[in-house]
């Protein structure tokens, strides 16, 4: 799974999801691309099976690139705890998305295969997505 190997603070604060992507916005790399249309969290094991699904789908030809990190640690306390006595501790690592960021990008010579394998990554994602073509 993804996750920093050093931070600073072991918790953050949760912040706002205001606006869209700045950066990250664009294909760099690969043909094909998932864009974000909304915003949300993506927790590393979800960036994963992300992953998995579209290296399978197109059999190890090609390549896939991964343009978000999970960098951001959500804390939870547990099930039935009284308020009070501090922040929980830490669950599980998320990259922030905003609309407009590019996710994922993938090249192969088949076209239609590609996007047959972005779609398939778009169902194990929680934001709203779509895919994107190089100019």
């Amino acid at each position: 799974m993804l996750s920093p190997k050093k931070v600073k603070w072991r918790k953050q604060q949760k912040g706002r999801m205001k606006g869209v992507a700045n950066r990250g916005n664009t294909i760099t790399f690969g043909e094909f691309a998932i864009q974000a249309t909304s915003c949300g969290y993506v927790t590393n094991r979800q960036i994963e099976a992300a992953r998995i699904a579209m290296t399978r789908k197109i059999k190890r030809g090609g390549q896939v690139w991964i343009k978000i990190f999970p960098d951001k640690v959500l804390t939870k306390k547990p099930a039935e705890v009284r308020m009070g006595k501090g922040k929980g501790s830490p669950e599980h690592w998320v990259a922030v998305i905003k609309p407009g960021r590019v996710m994922f990008e993938i090249k192969h010579e088949d076209a239609e295969l590609s996007k047959e394998a972005l779609k398939l990554a778009m169902y194990k994602l929680p934001v709203k997505t779509k895919i994107l073509k190089r100019d």
